[in-house]
């Protein structure tokens, strides 16, 4: 990548927020009494959810873009030169625009509802990263930053906020499961597919055939899905089959109206030793952190070293969904303080303090984003065809004789319609004048 000349100021330093160290607990201080505040409320019992547990936060940028030290996770980034940096701020920011784009959409009665991203960018873009070719990602409703990542264009993966009946991908052929709306819904879907992948392995290996391709699932849930029931059992059969699945967790501190601090008395990644797997809490704003730490747990799941889980601690800037008021629960003090660690501004200090970028090189970028999402936006609302044949393709792995038929069955039906709906029906033209008469 061309740097341009000169470097643009640090907008950072001057908030007087102090930097991050790399064992700091970045849920930050109170700092308000007002009751929305979820530190201010969280004493029930004494149990806040800032108590360390001995897991420190892996973070590899510093508040201001400076590297730290991390000997564990650090060498799994060393070969991120100023390229991939910067296609990684290119990443946030196309998923950050289009979020943008999408809530002022539903707010003009485009679609029927939008779950915002703003502020887990980093979390999003640089565990996607970490994801091979052979892997397979489930996601839940706000993964929108993985599913591009993933290559689903925008405005297919926009369509289902729409309506339309044929608004989804293949999984079999992205390697991407479709959203789950239902909270933890994905995560026993998630375990039952890597339990597969390894019951293959073990098969080919009893028939001393060649091993699989190595490869492990990616599955997202949010704070408040951890403390569903099947997230839990899952976890158990993960546990008890060492299945090759890594668990990431978006805590991004709200579970609708919920403070974190309310539905645990620790961090989630220490609850991963009760099944006896490691847990890794990671600074889900720092995009290097997640990248690093992901890349780490994707190797153990294929190598066959059993389930991980993974705690991004990050932040919901904007509502829960585009139904929801979070000024209502919430503080101001508390954006405020986790606005100032906005991911996107992190990534650019570091990209123009170690790399020298200009801020040619940002506005240039701007340019490209905003005429993509013009481009997004436009196909968003001209649709796209709807080809309902493709439900037959994805109902079984396999062909099968009972979907052929009703295939069959189906394309007889469509058949027996005029091709063009345009085109007036016999008979029609008489009806009308005879309508026009009596007028």
């Amino acid at each position: 990548m061309r740097t341009a000349a000169g470097t643009a100021s640090n907008s950072r330093s001057s908030q007087g927020d102090p930097p991050l160290t790399p064992t700091e607990n970045i849920s930050g201080e109170p700092g308000t009494a007002d009751p929305r505040d979820a530190r201010a409320t969280a004493g029930v019992g004494e149990h806040p959810a800032t108590v360390e547990c001995a897991l420190p936060v892996v973070r590899l940028l510093d508040q201001d873009g400076r590297r730290l030290q991390d000997d564990r996770f650090g060498p799994w980034v060393e070969d991120l030169d100023d390229d991939a940096v910067a296609q990684i701020y290119r990443s946030m920011l196309r998923s950050r625009r289009l979020d943008e784009m999408a809530t002022s959409l539903q707010r003009q009665g485009q679609m029927a509802l939008w779950p915002p991203l703003r502020g887990q960018e980093a979390a999003q873009v640089g565990s996607a990263r970490a994801v091979g070719e052979r892997d397979f990602v489930f996601p839940s409703y706000r993964e929108h930053a993985v599913i591009l990542e993933r290559g689903i264009p925008a405005g297919q993966m926009m369509s289902q906020f729409r309506g339309h009946k044929a608004s989804s991908w293949k999984p079999s052929e992205t390697r991407t499961h479709v959203y789950s709306l239902v909270l933890g819904s994905q995560v026993p879907h998630a375990v039952g597919y890597a339990m597969g992948i390894d019951q293959d392995r073990r098969l080919a290996e009893d028939a001393g055939e060649p091993a699989p391709a190595e490869e492990a699932v990616l599955v997202y849930f949010g704070d408040g899905s951890s403390t569903q029931g099947e997230v839990h059992e899952s976890m158990v059969f993960a546990a008890s089959y060492d299945a090759p699945v890594v668990f990431f967790v978006q805590n991004n501190q709200w579970a609708i109206s919920v403070p974190f601090s309310t539905q645990s008395r620790v961090p989630l990644a220490a609850r991963a030793a009760g099944y006896g797997f490691e847990g890794v809490r990671v600074d889900g704003n720092d995009p290097l952190a997640v990248l690093a730490v992901t890349r780490w747990a994707m190797a153990e799941a294929r190598q066959g070293r059993g389930p991980v889980m993974i705690e991004a601690e990050t932040f919901r800037l904007g509502a829960h969904t585009t139904a929801d008021d979070p000024t209502k629960y919430r503080s101001t003090a508390e954006e405020q303080r986790w606005a100032a660690r906005d991911p996107l501004l992190r990534t650019r200090a570091l990209l123009e303090g170690e790399y020298g970028v200009g801020q040619q090189w940002f506005d240039e970028l701007e340019e490209e984003t905003t005429a993509w999402i013009k481009s997004t936006r436009t196909e968003i609302l001209a649709g796209r065809p709807e080809d309902l044949e493709q439900r037959f393709d994805v109902a079984y792995a396999a062909e099968h004789p009972l979907v052929d038929e009703e295939r069959q069955w189906y394309l007889d039906y469509q058949s027996s319609f005029l091709p063009d709906h345009d085109e007036t029906p016999a008979g029609s033209a008489g009806h009308d004048a005879a309508q026009e008469d009596r007028a």
